[in-house]
C-alpha cells in the first residue's frame, strides 16, 4: 500500500476576480522512503498542491479528489483527524524560514513547544530533544544557539532550524517546498545534502517542490512535472532528464543555462503562464508549444503510460517532436 495516494485533485480559490482553479486532476502516489520531485514554473500550481495534502489551504480555498495516507482519508478532514497525522506522520518545511518563525519568539520556545504539545514532554526534555535535533542539521554550538531570535540567525541557518522543528516527531512523509529559496548555491548544496542524509537516517519519505531542475535531478528519484495546475509529464528522474517527452519538460530543460555552450542568449519559453480563472478546453501549454496544432487548443490530452513507468500528456506523438 502506497504511503500517500492522491486522486484526482482539485484545488480551487474565491476570489474577485473569479474561481481561480489553481490544481486541476492531479493524481499521484508515495512509496515509504521514496523521493518524488514536484517541478514548474510559478504559478503551476506547486504549493497548493501540498498545502491541499496538509489542509492548509487560505480559507477562500476548495479541495475536491481524495488524499489518502497509510490508507485514510485526509482530504478536507476535519482537526480531529487531520492534526495528529500533521503532528505526528506528515511535516512540511516552507518557502521562507524568516516568515515561518515567529520573530517574537526564541528558537527553544517555537521548538520545544512541538514536543510538549504533542508528544507530552516535560519541558526539560523537550529542550534536549531540541538541542540533539539541531546538532543532526549541524547548527554549531547548538546548546549556545538553540535560545538566540529568529534574526539573530544567516538564512541557511533559519532553514537548518524549520528542517529541524519538522523533523522533531519522526515523521513518514516531509514536504519541502522550495527548501532552498533565496539561499546562495554553496548553501543550497549544504541543504540538500543535509536532507538527504536525513531522509536516509530517518527512512522518511519526501516531496520536493521547486522550480530548479538542477535539485531535482540531485536529490529526487521520481519527477511530476506541473503546468497549469495539471501534470504534464512523470517518470523516473534519469530517463526524463534524458529524453524529455512533453514540450513544456523540453522548455525547462533548454532554460537551464550550461557551462558547455559559450557565449549567446539563454533559451526561454515564449509566452506566459495561463490565466487561471479562465475554463481551459485544451492543453494549458498550447499557447506556448512549439508543436501545438488546433487539436491542442480544443482537447485536452489525458496523462498516459507510453513506456513503463512513464506517463505524458500531449496529442504529439513522440516522432512529431523529434
Amino acid at each position: 500500500m502506497a504511503l500517500l495516494d492522491v486522486k484526482d485533485l482539485g484545488v480551487s480559490f474565491a476570489t474577485n476576480d473569479g474561481t481561480v482553479n489553481a490544481v486541476n486532476g492531479v493524481n499521484l502516489t508515495l512509496a515509504r522512503g521514496e523521493t518524488l520531485g514536484i517541478v514548474g514554473e510559478s504559478g503551476s500550481g506547486k504549493s497548493q498542491l501540498a498545502f491541499a495534502i496538509m489542509g492548509l489551504l487560505a480559507q477562500n480555498g476548495r479541495a475536491r479528489g481524495s488524499v489518502k495516507f497509510d490508507g485514510q482519508e485526509i482530504l478536507n478532514a476535519p482537526p480531529a483527524i487531520i492534526n495528529p497525522i500533521r503532528a505526528n506522520h506528515i511535516a512540511m518545511v516552507f518557502q521562507d524560514p524568516m516568515t515561518s518563525l515567529n520573530p517574537y519568539l526564541r528558537v527553544s520556545e517555537q521548538m520545544a513547544e512541538v514536543l510538549v504539545h504533542h508528544k507530552g514532554m516535560s519541558r526539560r526534555e523537550a529542550l534536549a530533544e531540541c538541542v540533539r535535533m539541531l546538532d543532526a542539521v549541524k547548527i554549531p554550538d547548538a546548546k549556545g544557539r538553540i535560545r538566540l531570535y529568529p534574526h539573530e540567525f544567516s538564512g541557511g541557518m533559519r532553514q537548518r532550524v524549520m528542517i529541524a522543528m519538522s523533523l522533531l516527531c519522526r515523521p513518514d512523509l516531509l514536504i519541502a517546498d522550495e527548501p532552498t529559496t533565496a539561499l546562495d548555491v554553496t548553501v543550497q548544496a549544504q541543504i540538500m545534502q543535509l536532507l538527504a542524509e536525513l531522509q536516509r537516517e530517518f527512512g522518511m519519505a519526501t516531496i520536493l517542490i521547486t522550480h530548479d531542475l538542477g535539485v531535482i535531478a540531485g536529490f529526487c528519484e521520481r519527477v511530476i512535472v506541473l503546468y497549469g495546475g495539471r501534470v504534464m509529464e512523470e517518470a523516473s528522474v534519469y530517463p526524463l532528464f534524458a529524453e524529455p517527452a512533453h514540450p513544456y519538460t523540453r522548455g525547462l530543460l533548454r532554460a537551464i543555462p550550461r557551462v558547455d555552450h559559450e557565449g549567446g542568449e539563454l533559451d526561454s519559453i515564449p509566452g506566459s503562464p495561463p490565466n487561471m480563472t479562465r475554463d481551459q478546453q485544451g492543453c494549458p501549454f498550447a499557447p506556448r508549444c512549439e508543436f501545438a496544432g488546433e487539436d491542442c487548443a480544443e482537447t485536452l490530452a489525458p496523462l498516459v503510460e507510453y513506456a513503463p513507468g512513464r506517463w505524458r500528456a500531449c496529442n504529439r506523438s513522440l516522432e512529431g517532436m523529434a
